[in-house]
């Protein structure tokens, strides 16, 4: 699976802890994230991470942009709510091609705990069934 990682400044130790628990799992799977919190998890656990731009820069929407091409299968973003983010349209637009394509969205740590769990014991098969048949879910 291709798996999206990123966080806000306030939750980037989060999600690199979060990462460093869940180390075996994600080295099964091919990650992605946005400069910044790529950067940090690589060197907390040493995983291979194909890193975009920081997420202010325009790598929320690189990460959108594989969504819309169906080449993304999950996405942990650990987001701030307590914090106004200066490129919020970008975050909404990701959020919403979450939505239009139904890929999983895990925004804090309880829905993350969940979402790599059901991960791990294959509940997002579905997703390989979609790349095996070529579909995409084209709207």
């Amino acid at each position: 699976m291709n798996i999206a990682l990123i966080a806000h400044d306030n939750k980037k130790n989060d999600l690199v802890q979060f990462a460093t628990a869940y180390q075996t799992i994600f080295s099964k799977h091919t990650l992605f994230a946005t400069g910044t919190t790529g950067l940090r998890i690589q060197e907390a656990t040493g995983l291979p991470i194909t890193r975009f731009q920081s997420g202010p820069l325009g790598g929320d929407q690189e990460i959108g942009a594989m969504i819309a091409q169906n080449k993304m299968d999950a996405i942990f973003f650990f987001r701030d709510p307590l914090t106004a983010q200066p490129h919020e349209p970008d975050v909404t637009a990701l959020v919403r091609l979450c939505d239009v394509y139904s890929i999983p969205l895990a925004t804090n740590m309880g829905t993350a705990e969940l979402l790599i769990r059901g991960l791990d014991e294959g509940f997002l098969e579905w997703r390989n069934i979609l790349h095996k048949n070529g579909e995409s879910d084209e709207r």
